[in-house]
Order: structure tokens, then sequence, then C-alpha cells
């Protein structure tokens, strides 16, 4: 059985950009992330996994931030290549964004494998909750590629999310290799089982033409969603280009400003106000495959 999964693991393998394309050290007590000026407002943390490994975080902050994206990379990229992304991000969205990396990728300590990424998310997620007081229902989880890993295995046990967004995500790792139907105990990232348990909305961003992850992923998800928001299918999209497209920013700003309304609407419901009779008051490498 071992040796079953060890062959499913390694045609799904990790791409880790080999040198890193960056280094974290510590000055005075501090950490730091190189090419990052302190102008740029980036907390940099090395968080300890329940595997043992110490893995980067770093959460761009926005000074009027509605929400935390919660950001899981693709399995070719580091944090290094994802700074432009997350800079521009920030400021269409006005959100916070939180990324890592995960074990083996970039100053991350340890070795990428499926699990890893299950505890490298939940690490940082509690880093979220006790550095920042962050609160679920103010997270928004984005997984890219096989980001959608690690996104939708914790939000499949979190309750109280604002949202999930699934960027080129995948059903599950055998899916993407080979086209079965049934779910196989060695599979790996069994999103198409996940998916049903996340209980918040869920947009889903897929290309037409995306020849790594095929589209039909997409459109599957996407009808698992209990909590379905309009998708975004990026026509002629690929699988590692979808940002460069008009549509996606334009996209995830609607999606963005939908979740604040529905924030406030339930916070109304649940603080009504009081009867005034009463009282007053007042560009990037994301993904690849291999068959071996």
């Amino acid at each position: 059985m071992g040796n079953v999964t060890s062959s499913v693991a390694a045609k799904f393998a990790f791409f880790p950009p080999d040198p890193p394309t960056y280094d974290v050290y510590r000055e005075e007590g501090k950490l730091f992330f190189s090419g990052v000026t302190a102008d740029k407002n980036m907390d940099v943390h090395l968080v300890e996994t329940k595997g043992g490994n110490k893995v980067v975080a770093t959460f761009w902050r926005h000074p009027f931030a509605r929400f935390t994206i919660l950001y899981s990379h693709g399995n070719a990229a580091d944090l290094g290549q994802m700074q432009e992304l997350f800079i521009e991000l920030r400021a269409h969205l006005r959100v916070n964004i939180m990324s890592y990396d995960y074990s083996g990728y970039g100053a991350s300590t340890g070795k990428p494998s499926e699990f890893n990424t299950y505890y490298d998310i939940d690490a940082v997620y509690n880093c979220l909750k006790s550095e920042y007081n962050i609160k679920p229902e103010d997270v928004i989880l984005y997984g890219q590629s096989v980001g959608s890993g690690p996104t939708l295995h914790l939000a499949s046990r979190l309750s109280r999310l604002r949202a999930v967004v699934l960027h080129s995500a995948i059903l599950s790792g055998i899916r993407v290799l080979y086209p079965v139907k049934l779910t196989f105990w060695f599979d790996i990232f069994k999103n198409i089982d996940k998916i049903r348990h996340v209980s918040c909305p869920v947009l889903v961003i897929h290309g037409t033409n995306d020849d790594i992850v095929d589209w039909s992923h997409g459109k599957r998800l996407w009808e698992l969603s209990k909590e379905k928001y309009d998708p975004l299918w990026v026509k002629g999209g690929g699988h590692c280009n979808l940002e460069t497209y008009p549509e996606y920013i334009k996209h995830l700003r609607k999606f963005v400003n939908a979740m604040e309304k529905l924030s406030q609407s339930r916070q109304t419901k649940q603080n009504p106000a009081p009867n005034p009779a009463i009282t007053e008051t007042k560009h990037n490498k994301c993904l690849r495959f291999t068959k071996r």
C-alpha cells in the first residue's frame, strides 16, 4: 500500500523553486524578508507547525482592511515570486494578505507533502488569530491550484468563515492526471469530498483553456458548493495567467464588496437597532505536473 501512495505522490510532485527566490534574516530580534522595505508594511513570521517544521508567513497589512485573505499559492512558486500580486490584491481589494510558504519551500524548513500543507495552513491560521486577533468571520481563504488542497482542508473544518476563493483548483490529485470517477483511498488533496462540508460562500475562478487542470475541475467544485457565488470562467485563460485578465481583479472586487454587504447585513440582524421611542444611540509560476 505504501508503494502505491508513494507512486501517486511522485506523479503529483511539489516543485519548490531551487534555489529559493528570497531569504529571511533577523536583525535586533526582528525578522526581515529580503528585498522588502519597511514602507511596504509587511510583517514576517516563522511559525512552528504540528509537523515540527518552521514555515515563513508574511502579513501584508492594509490600514483600512475589510477582511484578511489567507492565500495558499501553487506548487511551483514561493513567496518571493508572489510579492507583486499580494501588493496589487491588497490595494485593489482593500484587504490584508496573509500568505505562507509550504514546508520545504522558500525559507520554510522540512519537506513538502500533502499532510505538511495541512499542518502549515493550520499553524498560519492560528498565527492570524493570536498575533492579529483576526476572527474567522473576517477571513477569506484563497487557494490557487494545489493551494486549494490546504484551503479546503481548513475551510471544511471552520463554520464561521467569511468566504472561500478557489483559483484554478483541483478536484483531487489523481483526477488531474487521470479522468477517474471514483475517489481512491490513496488519492491526495481530495477536494471533491471536502467542498461538500464548506458552509460559507465559494467563488470559483478557472480558465477555459487551462491545459494543466482542466476547466471541468472548477465547474464541478462550483456545482458541489453549498453556497455558490457567481463563478468567473476566464475565456481563453490558462493555468498560470488568470491575474493578467482585467476581469480577474474586477470580479474579485465585486466578490469582496458582496461579502462586506453580507457581513453588514448579518451584523444588523444580530444587533437590531433599538427602538427610538425608548432610547437613542449612535504574474507567477504556479503549478507543474508530470507523469512518470
